[in-house]
């Protein structure tokens, strides 16, 4: 899980009565990822260079929305851009140590 602020108790409780944002809470196990160290990331730099490069002004036509994040994309993939991801396994195994197994010997 990513470490969006509506990951958090408070949401729930703003959302549902005491009880059942306490039930809900207690039924899932959070693992959270750092910060840097996401996919959500990529996906979040993805959307941010569409949102610059594609929706950076007003459209009232879903349509033409859609045309243009589809055009968008084919450039996108035609240029064969990628995301500059630095998070390295060995990163993940120093960050995220807690999740490995350990082997003792």
């Amino acid at each position: 899980m990513d470490n969006l602020n509506t990951h958090e108790p408070g949401a729930l409780y703003e959302s549902f009565p005491p009880e059942k944002a306490k039930a809900l809470w207690d039924r899932f196990e959070f693992v959270y990822t750092p910060k840097h160290g996401s996919w959500l990331n990529m996906a979040e730099i993805e959307l941010n260079v569409l949102t610059g490069q594609c929706l950076n002004r007003r459209i009232d036509d879903i349509e033409i929305v859609r045309k243009e994040a589809r055009a968008w994309q084919e450039h996108r993939n035609n240029k064969n851009s990628k995301v500059n991801w630095q998070f390295t396994n060995d990163n993940a195994r120093i960050k995220l140590r807690r999740l490995y197994p350990t082997l003792d010997c």
